[in-house]
């Protein structure tokens, strides 16, 4: 990774600034991923010196919030430069956001009890003998013809 000279590298000093590769190793990320949200418009240095990406406090905090968002809500690169940038529709992208986030819930939360129940069920092959099972699916194919028929 490189370093710089505000990380106590090679020449002269810049007070609280860290250069790509510090800034990048405090957040456990790699260099290549805050040049990819510097593309992305996501990200800018404080200062360009020489060759030098320096980062200061400002540019630190939009690094972890880049990250927070990326890990935590699993927002796109799209939904994330929406909020960053201010722009008009940034609160529609977060509430359509939260709204996949609970569809998403509500699919795992079956999925969870279906699996619960197979491993409660007392058919030594419940794929093939399960009542519930049965039902879950009878009840699926007759989804699918009401929503042909319509």
């Amino acid at each position: 990774m490189s370093d710089t000279p505000a990380t106590g590298g090679r020449a002269g000093t810049d007070e609280g600034l860290l250069g790509i590769g510090a800034a990048a190793r405090r957040f456990g990320l790699a260099e290549s991923a805050l040049r990819y949200w510097e593309r992305c418009g996501l990200l800018r240095p404080a200062v360009r010196k020489s060759r030098w990406r320096l980062y200061g406090a400002d540019e630190l905090h939009r690094i972890g919030l880049i990250q927070l968002w990326r890990e935590t809500g699993l927002m796109s690169l799209d939904e994330i430069a929406k909020i960053l940038d201010h722009q008009h529709d940034w609160r529609h992208a977060v509430a359509s956001r939260i709204d996949a986030i609970e569809e998403q819930q509500r699919r795992l939360a079956a999925a969870k009890s279906h699996l619960e129940h197979l491993l409660t069920c007392p058919d030594d092959d419940p794929a093939a003998h399960c009542p519930v099972l049965r039902d879950m699916t009878a009840g699926r194919s007759a989804d699918v013809t009401r929503r042909e028929t319509a």
